[in-house]
């Protein structure tokens, strides 16, 4: 059921239903990026002794939580939302997030870097190293799909799983 509002002569509809797939997806996106590196930033912090770049770590990691108590209410909208569970002491799908997620990005930056560059062998350097990039991702991502560790298919569990690792960061 939608409803409509004018404003400045631009129309805008609103779906009272639910959230829209593709916004639901990346919403997923970023809670999935900023849950998995803020349990790496708590897992780390203990570790970082110059003042100042704790002082940052400390700034990400109160951003991040705000990010995600901020993101959380919203996953009540999504289309469809269920649940599963996953045995807390195994690290596996963590690790293999971190990587996934490293991969995904650097593939963004390797795209956005080809972009900007003039010089044809750094442009080939570069272009190289996006498709090794994408290897990468495609292989981490099909390890977590072969384990369920990434309910790509399933929407249901992809966003119960999102709102368990972000409440779990947040705990952390």
């Amino acid at each position: 059921m939608l409803s409509h509002q004018e404003i400045g002569g631009i129309i805008l509809y609103r779906n009272k239903q639910h959230l829209a797939w593709h916004e639901t997806l990346e919403m997923h996106e970023l809670v999935a990026f900023q849950s998995n590196h803020l349990m790496g930033f708590k897992m780390t912090l203990p570790g970082v002794t110059d003042p100042q770049l704790r002082a940052l770590y400390e700034e990400t990691i109160r951003s991040l939580e705000k990010n995600l108590k901020e993101l959380l209410p919203y996953f009540s909208q999504a289309p469809v939302v269920g649940t599963r569970s996953i045995p807390s002491g195994d690290l596996t799908a963590f690790h293999a997030a971190h990587l996934l997620l490293f991969a995904k990005t650097a593939v963004r930056n390797y795209a956005i870097a080809i972009t900007e560059t003039a010089t044809p062998q750094l442009r080939e350097t570069f272009q190289k190293q996006l498709n090794n990039a994408i290897n990468l991702h495609g292989k981490v991502f099909y390890f977590m799909l072969e384990r369920n560790l990434y309910p790509a298919y399933n929407l249901d569990q992809l966003l119960a799983d999102d709102v368990k690792n972000a409440k779990k960061a947040m705990q952390l």
